[in-house]
């Protein structure tokens, strides 16, 4: 009879080892997060590809990012931009163990799945489908903003205002307009006539006699 305990670190690194793939699966479980487990009466969920989780700990804390692999054997999931730099200055896909992981949102395009959630696919969004929106249906979908009407200021800017009196400088000006006016619609002064002259006999010179 051996003499090690069955809790010894040594038995359960070898049953770990020799695992079946559906006990990993349930290994790989990760709790929900509190809107999930409100809609799904669910505390945890294995980890599937396309899931979205959020980072507990490490240089990554509090990141939201989507699963790119799930590796079973060694009990870690690749996320998307959660890299670590090589020696040479290379970035590699950093595993993640699942402890340290909660899920958000969930991949639902497996109908195996959605049926042990007991959910159907009218209920689902795209995202949860795995089917990316395209640009017109995101524009259909999205809110329509009402016009805003313009802003105060700038009535108050346009509109004339009875405070707006004017000034002694702008009366001067209006004088002087009208002055030039009035010196351009004057009609111009006839030419002045010269004395009539009489007609008659020419004086003879003083020296002469008629």
């Amino acid at each position: 009879m051996s003499g090690i305990s069955p809790s010894s670190s040594r038995r359960q690194r070898k049953a770990l080892y020799n695992a079946h793939t559906a006990k990993r699966r349930r290994l790989m479980s990760v709790p929900l997060s509190k809107d999930l487990r409100a809609r799904f009466h669910r505390r945890a969920l294995p980890l599937r590809k396309g899931d979205t989780v959020r980072i507990l700990k490490g240089s990554y804390e509090g990141r939201e990012e989507r699963v790119a692999k799930v590796d079973r054997r060694s009990l870690a999931v690749t996320l998307d931009n959660v890299t670590s730099k090589t020696g040479e200055s290379k970035q590699t896909p950093l595993p993640v163990r699942t402890g340290s992981l909660v899920l958000v949102h969930l991949n639902l395009a497996d109908p195996w799945r959605r049926r042990r959630l007991n959910v159907t696919e009218a209920e689902l969004t795209p995202e949860e489908l795995g089917v990316t929106p395209t640009p017109e249906e995101t524009e259909a979908t999205a809110p329509v903003t009402p016009a805003l009407p313009p802003a105060t200021s700038e009535v108050a800017e346009t509109a004339p205002t009875p405070k707006d009196e004017p000034t002694l400088e702008d009366l001067l000006e209006d004088d002087e307009e009208e002055g030039e006016d009035d010196e351009e619609d004057e009609p111009p002064a006839p030419p002045k006539a010269s004395a009539p002259t009489k007609k008659g006999r020419k004086s003879p010179p003083s020296g002469e006699r008629a």
